[in-house]
């Protein structure tokens, strides 16, 4: 099919797909947009395209990935979506300002190894400091801080 290159290995991609929106499921279309503009987050649209559809897209600030939630979008049950990342520079500062906002939000934890324990990672390394909260439906958002990238996950021109 030529999935893969004459040794075998997978062919990098040539195509770029950005992943621009992620759909979740909610019970009530304006409760949901009342949250997630309560957050700060950019309504980009909202439009009924019947009676039974309606989509309403928010973004985070500086985000280039966008949130699709409205009526007749998706089969899944409204909040059985979980670990939706929204990643942060300052964990600490990030929090406050969500519990400024309302949202309650979790204590901050780290991982240490396969470990969860209370608190900011002590050495605050990108990618194990988290703090975690629920949209209305139990849609779950979960903070990572990331203040340094790992090799490769900046893409290069």
């Amino acid at each position: 099919m030529g999935s893969t290159d004459v040794s075998g290995e997978p062919r990098a991609a040539t195509v770029d797909m950005k992943l621009e929106v992620v759909t979740i499921p909610v019970s009530d279309v304006d409760r949901a947009k009342d949250f997630y503009l309560s957050l700060g987050w950019r309504l980009d649209a909202d439009f009924a395209f019947s009676n039974d559809v309606r989509a309403v897209q928010v973004t985070p600030l500086h985000s280039g990935c966008s949130v699709t939630f409205g009526s007749g979008l998706t089969a899944a049950e409204p909040g059985s979506v979980q670990r939706l990342e929204l990643v942060v520079e300052d964990i600490e500062v990030a929090r406050d300002d969500l519990l400024g906002r309302g949202v309650k939000v979790s204590e901050i934890f780290h991982r240490d190894g396969g470990e969860l324990l209370p608190g900011p990672d002590p050495e605050r390394r990108s990618y194990l400091s988290y703090a975690s909260f629920n949209d209305p439906d139990g849609n779950g958002w979960l903070l990572q801080e990331v203040t340094s990238r790992l090799p490769g996950r900046v893409w290069e021109d």
